[in-house]
């Protein structure tokens, strides 16, 4: 077991990569009441398309991670959940494009719990009878999100810009995609992904960090696992521009629902670069279009958005783009003036003081976000899937300048980039 000290934050994490290649994190909050626990793999939606070294090209049907976190759940004996919830832990689990993560919290039976955890996740059970059951199942979701307008303009401006990469593609696939997999398929993946050493488990709380670490390695000692090679994810190349620059949707709403962004032309970050400009970036975004904005109070003044108006910006090394939105009584009339407004920003650039305030507000939400076990847990694992550190976030707040964040402005908004989605009602 090893520590590293983050003076500045007052915080100690502790760690170990066991001999099966998973690494453990431990972070002790004593104060906390709540323990929360993820165990994640390094495995999502985008990847269906890979070749683990030493193996063979594989290729398998959009929305199988998605799929295969569901059929994680059940066990010969019955639903896991129930085995968790008798123990006094609460749990559940999400697939996004890039990571599939489990986790519980529980302010009791953390041991036993944790075992539950790391056990149901390293033991899968997939037959012909409860995969044919699950695609109906994941079938009814799939057509709820259907008809989710939020959904359907979100992943509408995903599709309207890329059109190889696999982020376009929603996470659970289609009824037609799922309806092809089968239990072998599942173990594949399971085998290919689910290995130790793509993996990373991590316990926030009021734990002991030697009592955690001897738990997982009494644990992982009792498992068998063969060593495994780098698993190679393979893509078709990627257009730099956007595949549409518009793409409506008709649903049933009260409101017509707008999103556009921006589709990074430069791809292959990682560490901490690939932190560096998502921190900038989203610095930015909270500069062009946060609510004490004097952009957003134009727009929200001419009544032309209202507090759904939001932004974010998602990145890995194959993809990164920013999306921007919410409800509008006119698609048309909001595009022009974010463009007119926007323009002027582009060759004016940002005011120091509101960036000084910008930036103070950032690592305030950063600081806060460290009193929340869930917060911590997630976004942790995040970093370190991406080769970033969590807890180095202030040092690289700090050293962010304005013209960084011009210079980020007038790269990131080039408007030949930009997507626009739509809902409307019919």
């Amino acid at each position: 077991m090893e520590s590293k000290t983050y003076e500045r934050l007052q915080e100690t994490l502790y760690y170990e990569v066991m001999d099966n290649g998973l690494q453990v994190y431990v972070l002790p909050k004593p104060t906390f009441k709540k323990t929360y626990a993820t165990f994640a793999t390094k495995y999502g939606s985008v990847d269906n398309h890979f070749r683990v070294e030493g193996g063979e090209e594989t290729r398998v049907p959009d929305g199988i991670a998605h799929f295969l976190e569901h059929k994680m759940f059940e066990e010969p004996e019955g639903d896991i959940f129930a085995t968790f919830a008798s123990n006094g832990a609460s749990a559940n689990a999400f697939t996004s494009f890039d990571q599939t993560v489990y986790l519980f919290s529980a302010t009791e039976n953390i041991e036993t719990n944790l075992t539950t955890l790391v056990d149901f996740v390293q033991r899968p059970y997939f037959t012909d009878e409860n995969v044919e059951k699950e695609k109906g199942i994941i079938g009814q979701e799939i057509n709820m999100y259907a008809d989710n307008p939020d959904w359907r303009v979100y992943f509408g401006l995903i599709e309207a810009m890329y059109s190889k990469h696999p982020v376009h593609i929603d996470i659970a696939g289609t009824v037609e995609s799922i309806s092809t997999i089968t239990k072998e398929t599942l173990y594949t993946c399971y085998n290919s992904f689910y290995h130790p050493s793509n993996m990373l488990l991590f316990i926030v709380g009021g734990v002991d960090p030697e009592q955690v670490f001897t738990l997982i390695r009494s644990n992982q000692n009792t498992k068998s696992y063969g060593k495994q090679g780098q698993i190679e994810r393979l893509f078709e190349p990627e257009p730099a521009e956007v595949a549409n620059k518009w793409k409506e949707c008709k649903l049933a709403v009260s409101m017509p629902k707008c999103l556009f962004g921006f589709k990074e032309k430069a791809t292959g970050l990682t560490g901490p670069d690939a932190v560096r400009r998502d921190l900038t970036t989203k610095l930015m975004l909270d500069l062009l279009f946060g609510s004490s904005t004097e952009l957003y109070q134009k727009l929200y003044n001419e009544d032309l958005i209202s507090d759904s108006f939001s932004h974010e910006f998602n990145s890995s090394p194959q993809y990164a783009f920013s999306a921007v939105g919410g409800d509008t009584k006119d698609p048309g009339r909001l595009m022009e003036r974010i463009k007119e407004e926007v323009s002027s920003l582009l060759e004016s650039g940002f005011a120091a003081k509101d960036f000084e305030r910008a930036r103070k507000k950032k690592i305030g939400g950063y600081l806060r976000m460290l009193n929340s076990p869930e917060n911590i847990a997630h976004e942790f694992t995040r970093y370190q899937f991406r080769g970033g550190d969590l807890f180095e976030v202030l040092p690289v707040y700090e050293s962010i300048t304005l013209e960084d964040v011009n210079a980020r402005l007038r790269e990131h908004v080039a408007w030949e980039q930009m997507s626009v989605s739509l809902v409307v009602s019919p």
